[in-house]
C-alpha cells in the first residue's frame, strides 16, 4: 500500500527516511483531475540531495497526468544512500524501488544481483561536475588531480560508499589519456593516501565537515566534491575562504540517471522513467534544480555566476575501470602487518654506479616506510648464510609492532646500521619458511598480513633444504583464511626470477624483479600497489 500523506516523516531502525508522495489521484493534494482516477503507483528512491527538485517535477507533471498523452502517475519519493540501494538491489533485499535516481551512473553495474542488471530509462536529469575544494594556498599546481593531491592533504569522502570519493580517484586515471604521469608517479600519492585514510576508525561521509576543516587556518587540506555541495555550503557560509578549482586535464561529473530497478514488466516504470525526465527539463523543475545548485543534463553554467564555469570533462569510466580502480583501493586501504626481511649477504656489496646494492635497498626500504600510516605494523630481519652464532640464515632484529615515532625511528636506525657480510652466502630458503611462520604467529585479521623479501640473489646455503622442498614446506603453511603472502623484490642481475616468483606464489604472493638496482624503490611501490 502506498503513501498518500504529503510530509510523512517515516523513521525505520539505523536511520531517517523523508518519505513524500505526489500524483495523480483524483483530488489527491488538490492537484490531480478527474481523468485520473486510477494512476499507476511508483516507488522511486533518489539521492537525498535530488529530492525538493523532484518533488517540484513530480507536482508538475500529476497536474498534467491524463492530458496530452501524459501518463496518470503516483510517486512515493524515498530519499537513500546510493551506495545502500545498490548494495539492497545487488542482495536481493525487499522492497525494490521501481525507479532508482543515484548520484552517479557508476553505482548501477554495482546493483547487479546476478541475474540483472538495471537498466537506465533517462541517461541524467541533473548534473554536478567534480571540483577541487580548499584554501587558495593550496592549489599552487593544479595542471591535473595528481598533481593537486599530491601538493596537498586531499581529504576524500569514501570512495567505497560515495560516488565522490570514487570519482576522484576514476580523474586521476582517465586523466592519464592526457598526461604523462607513470604507474610510479600515481602510486606515490595513491598508495600513502590510501593507507592513511583507511587507517581512520570511520570513512569520511560527511562533505560539509571536510569543508570545515578545509577552511581552518593553515590548513593543507583539499576535498574533491560536487560543484552543487560546494554551491550549497557557499550559501551557508558566506565567510568562507574557501575556492572551487577545476584541474586543467578535465573532470568526471555526478549525472543522475534515471534507472528501472523494478522486476518482472517494467514497461509501466520505464514509461514513467521517461516521462519523469522530461518533465526535470521544463522550466519549473528546471529552475528548482537551479536553485538547488544543479546543472542540467548538458552540463550547462549555474545561473548567477556560481560554480566554476565552463568544464572540460574527462573520458567517462567503464564498469571494469571502476571495477579495477575500486578493488585496488580497497586492497591499499587494508591496515599492514608485515616483516621486512632484507639480504645482507656478501654480493649486497656490489656497486652500481656510486652505490652498493646494500645502500640503494635501504633507501628503498627507508622510503618505503613513509608509505606506511601510524597504525601499519612492521618489523625487521636481515638474513645471510650462518649470520647467527646458532647457524641460522636469518637475525630478528625487530619486531612487528605499530608504526608509530619509535618503532619508525628503531626500523630505521637499525637500517642504516647494516652492512654486507663478507663471503656471507643467501639463506634465501629458510629465512622464507621461518618469516612466514613468524607473520603468521602474530596474525592481524583485520590486516594484509605479509612478508616483503628483499634479495639480489638466488639461495646458495648448501645447508638448506632444495627448492621444491622449500616450496612444499610454504604450500603446507597456507591457511586461506588467515594468508601471509610473500611479497618478492629482486634485484640485479643475480636475482633468480623464476626461484622468487616460486616461492611468493607458493603463498599467494607476487614477486618483481628490478634489473636494475636504481629501480628498487619503484618496483616497491609497485608492490604495495599490488599486494
Amino acid at each position: 500500500m502506498y503513501i498518500t500523506a504529503v510530509g510523512l516523516l517515516v523513521l525505520a531502525i539505523g536511520g531517517v527516511f523523508v518519505v513524500r508522495s505526489f500524483g495523480s489521484e483524483a483530488g489527491a493534494d488538490g492537484l490531480g483531475g478527474k481523468a485520473c482516477s486510477d494512476p499507476t503507483q511508483i516507488k522511486l528512491s533518489t539521492a537525498p540531495e535530488l529530492q525538493p527538485a523532484l518533488e517540484t517535477a513530480t507536482k508538475s507533471l500529476a497536474v498534467k497526468g491524463g492530458k496530452d498523452g501524459v501518463p496518470c502517475l503516483q510517486f512515493a519519493i524515498t530519499a537513500a544512500s546510493p551506495y545502500k540501494v545498490a548494495q539492497d538491489l545487488a542482495s536481493g533485499a525487499d522492497g525494490r524501488p521501481d525507479l532508482w535516481i543515484p548520484d552517479s551512473s557508476l553505482w548501477v553495474s554495482q546493483a547487479d544481483d546476478g541475474e540483472t542488471v538495471p537498466s537506465i530509462a533517462v541517461p541524467s536529469v541533473a548534473s554536478s561536475p567534480m571540483v577541487l575544494v580548499g584554501r587558495s594556498s593550496n592549489f599552487a599546481d593544479t595542471s591535473s588531480w595528481l598533481r593537486a593531491f599530491g601538493g596537498a592533504e586531499p581529504a576524500l569522502l569514501d570512495p567505497l560508499g560515495t560516488s565522490p570519493g570514487a570519482l576522484a580517484l576514476l580523474a586521476i586515471q582517465a586523466e592519464r589519456q592526457k598526461t604523462s604521469a607513470s604507474d610510479t608517479d600515481t602510486s606515490n600519492v595513491v598508495v600513502p593516501l590510501a593507507q592513511r585514510l583507511g587507517s581512520m576508525p570511520k570513512p569520511y561521509t560527511d562533505v560539509s565537515a571536510l569543508f570545515g576543516r578545509a577552511g581552518q587556518d593553515g590548513s593543507k587540506v583539499i576535498v574533491p566534491a560536487s560543484e552543487q555541495s560546494f554551491v550549497k555550503y557557499q550559501e551557508e557560509h558566506p565567510e568562507s575562504e574557501l575556492k572551487a578549482v577545476l584541474p586543467a586535464t578535465g573532470t568526471l561529473s555526478l549525472d543522475y540517471p534515471i534507472v528501472v530497478a523494478g522486476k518482472g514488466d517494467t514497461s509501466k516504470a520505464t514509461e514513467a522513467g521517461k516521462a519523469l525526465g522530461a518533465e526535470m527539463i521544463g522550466d519549473a523543475a528546471g529552475q528548482a534544480r537551479d536553485q538547488a545548485g544543479f546543472r542540467d543534463q548538458l552540463l550547462s553554467q549555474l545561473s548567477g555566476g556560481r560554480g566554476v564555469g565552463d568544464i572540460d570533462q574527462l573520458p567517462k569510466p567503464n564498469a571494469e575501470s571502476i571495477d579495477r580502480t575500486l578493488g585496488t583501493w580497497s586492497r591499499l586501504s587494508l591496515s599492514t602487518h608485515s616483516l621486512a626481511v632484507i639480504d645482507i649477504s656478501g654480493s649486497m656489496a656490489e656497486k652500481v654506479g656510486n652505490k652498493t646494492r646494500m645502500q640503494l635497498t635501504i633507501e628503498a626500504a627507508s622510503g618505503g616506510l613513509s608509505l606506511f600510516p601510524d597504525s601499519a605494523k612492521l618489523g625487521l630481519w636481515t638474513f645471510s648464510s650462518n649470520i647467527t652464532k646458532d647457524g641460522a640464515d636469518y637475525n630478528k632484529l625487530v619486531p612487528i609492532r605499530s608504526l608509530d615515532a619509535k618503532q619508525r625511528k628503531t626500523i630505521g636506525n637499525v637500517l642504516k646500521a647494516q652492512k654486507p657480510i663478507p663471503n656471507g652466502g643467501t639463506g634465501l630458503y629458510e629465512t622464507a619458511i621461518a618469516a612466514v611462520r613468524a607473520v603468521r604467529a602474530e596474525y592481524d585479521a583485520n590486516a594484509v598480513n605479509s612478508v616483503l623479501l628483499f634479495t639480489d640473489g638466488k639461495n646458495d646455503d648448501p645447508g638448506s633444504g632444495d627448492l621444491e622442498a622449500t616450496i612444499r614446506s610454504l604450500q603446507s603453511l597456507n591457511d586461506p583464511d588467515r594468508p601471509v603472502r610473500i611479497i618478492a623484490l629482486g634485484m640485479g642481475p643475480d636475482a633468480n626470477p623464476n626461484e622468487l616468483s616460486r616461492l611468493a606464489k607458493a603463498t599467494g604472493g607476487r614477486s618483481y624483479v628490478a634489473a636494475d638496482p636504481g629501480k628498487l624503490r619503484e618496483v616497491f611501490i609497485d608492490a604495495l600497489q599490488n599486494r
